[in-house]
């Protein structure tokens, strides 16, 4: 393998996240909301819509090069996406707090796995890594914008 598909791989996989025993993506997922109060809600939301788009391109790449390493399609070791996803969703909130976090984190989740239309067209509509990442950030769209929704009435 070479040193690109591996670097592939790691990014991809999230490291460990993605190999981690049953249930990858909620690993991937869980992963996200714990990085996101150090190394994306302090961000600008210029700077998260950028952050967002960086993900997007490098995890598109990634989920392509991993598939094609692996021979699978949307192996379940990829995660990357999960990371898009789950960022999508808490880009509503202005700073962190355990409640708002948790129920991203299972809105989120719910809508990754149940994959109601339009979500699952998108998934099945892209070819490759973009479609891997864009499904999940469709779902993440939709989990921020039902956060958003309940932000007011939560403590």
């Amino acid at each position: 393998m070479s040193p690109i598909d591996r670097l592939a791989l790691e990014l991809a996989t999230l490291g460990p996240l993605g190999r981690l025993p049953k249930a990858p993506g909620t690993w991937g997922s869980a992963g996200a909301v714990l990085a996101a109060p150090w190394l994306f809600l302090p961000l600008p939301v210029p700077g998260r819509l950028l952050a967002l788009g960086l993900v997007l391109g490098l995890g598109a790449w990634a989920a392509s090069r991993a598939e094609a390493v692996l021979g699978r399609t949307d192996p379940g070791c990829v995660v990357v996406d999960e990371l898009l996803g789950q960022w999508a969703a808490l880009l509503p909130l202005a700073a962190p707090a355990p409640l708002p976090l948790l129920l991203a984190f299972a809105l989120f989740r719910l809508l990754d796995i149940l994959k109601p239309w339009p979500i699952r067209a998108v998934e099945k509509g892209l070819p490759g890594g973009l479609g891997v990442m864009a499904d999940d950030l469709l779902a993440g769209i939709i989990a921020g914008a039902l956060l958003s929704l309940a932000l007011p009435f939560l403590p």
